[in-house]
């Protein structure tokens, strides 16, 4: 088994935590000269009217499309964009397989144990449903002053 990646894929919704994970995945790309995929996934279960359906699905498909372009102007090589749509979770480890991923890369929206207790979290199942190593990307908590 090679420790280095020879794919990144990297699941982005476009939050603080996600931007933070692009720049990990984009070093780890470079530095071993991966394939990087971009991935963002829309759920369309609890919006039941079309409008707002296609109103999430475009917004997705414009973070993705603003994820990739930043990239790319950053000097990274994206091998390809990925709009899915369903449960990000399950769509996320399905596309890793798919693309034969040596690694995801996953921002953490830092739930709170309670509310991670009673929802769980998109990193959180990725972690434990992937078929190769998850990187979980949290964002620094400032130190308190003594």
């Amino acid at each position: 088994m090679d420790p280095f990646p020879t794919t990144v894929l990297l699941a982005t919704d476009g939050s603080e935590e996600a931007e933070l994970a692009a720049r990990m995945a984009a070093s780890i790309a470079k530095r071993t000269g991966s394939e990087m995929h971009l991935v963002c996934v829309v759920d369309l279960g609890a919006a039941a009217d079309p409008r707002l359906q296609e109103g999430l699905r475009q917004r997705a498909h414009d973070l993705l499309k603003d994820q990739a372009r930043k990239m790319r102007k950053s000097g990274d090589a994206v091998a390809e964009a990925h709009l899915c749509v369903g449960q990000p979770d399950r769509e996320i480890v399905a596309l890793a397989e798919k693309v034969g991923a040596g690694l995801i890369v996953i921002g953490s929206r830092g739930l709170g144990g309670v509310r991670r207790a009673l929802m769980g979290s998109v990193s959180d199942s990725v972690v434990r449903h992937a078929h190769c190593p998850v990187m979980v990307v949290r964002k620094e908590k400032e130190q308190a002053a003594l």
